[in-house]
């Protein structure tokens, strides 16, 4: 049985997937040792079947709520996904939530991630070897510093808009690392990830012999729709083993920007 889906309309209730038999997508909010997390669950689960899951890193000024918006334009039937709450934003995001690189920041966000990543796993049936783990912005450069701090945990890095951490050798387990395959999308007029640190990192990676897909879009500063459709793509590509895109290479991928 195909269990792999375009995307359709996301239908959600306040409900909880404990009894593992679930008729529709469903989303909710909660908190787990004082972290907050969005769970949500395939439309007609299956509990004999080991479902991917990833666990998504919101931009700045959001919070875990950004998963509900992005599912319905990923996929409402291939994974379990779950979405961790940042730290309250300062200046100069000014409201709702952030990822910061500072050690503190980071500490904060590891320990979100894995009661996140632990609830999911208490609740469904999720595959352990298909544990992706991605991010919007700053959850994205987040999603990097974890996922290469921890690399036998993921089965595959995204960063949508997010470039990677600078300080604090992200690359520090390297070796690790390099079985990592990552999924890069860029806007091409993007001034909080210009195209020059782009290609920059680009070089960093095939330097590293790492794996990386990295795919440029006509926006700016956006989470564009076609961003996630590529993300999804590339996704089914690491669970099937089947691929149905470029790898290792830059890639520039039209728009409409309608």
């Amino acid at each position: 049985m195909n269990r792999f889906h375009l995307p359709k309309a996301l239908p959600f209730a306040e409900v909880s997937p404990r009894s593992l038999h679930v008729e529709q997508s469903v989303y909710q909010t909660q908190r787990r040792r004082g972290f907050h997390c969005a769970v949500f669950a395939p439309l007609h689960y299956e509990q004999n079947y080991a479902y991917p899951l990833l666990v998504w890193l919101h931009g700045p000024g959001e919070d875990e709520r950004q998963l509900l918006s992005i599912m319905p334009l990923i996929s409402t039937r291939n994974y379990v996904a779950v979405g961790a709450r940042g730290e309250p934003a300062g200046e100069p995001v000014g409201r709702g939530f952030t990822w910061t690189q500072s050690e503190a920041g980071v500490a904060w966000a590891e320990q979100g991630v894995f009661e996140c990543l632990a609830m999911a796993q208490e609740r469904f049936h999720i595959a352990r070897n298909r544990v992706f783990l991605g991010g919007y912005q700053c959850g994205g450069t987040m999603a990097f510093r974890i996922g290469m701090t921890y690399p036998a945990r993921f089965a595959g890095l995204v960063s949508l808009g997010g470039a990677f951490p600078a300080d604090h050798t992200p690359l520090a387990c390297l070796e690790q690392s390099r079985r990592l395959p990552l999924f890069i999308a860029h806007g091409g007029d993007s001034t909080r990830y210009p195209v020059e640190k782009t290609c920059e990192e680009l070089r960093l990676f095939h330097a590293a012999g790492m794996h990386v897909v990295l795919r440029h879009y006509p926006c700016g500063d956006t989470l564009h729709p076609r961003m996630l459709h590529d993300m999804n793509t590339w996704l089914m590509e690491q669970v099937t083993g089947v691929q149905a895109s470029n790898s290792d290479t830059a890639v520039w991928q039209p728009v409409d920007e309608n």
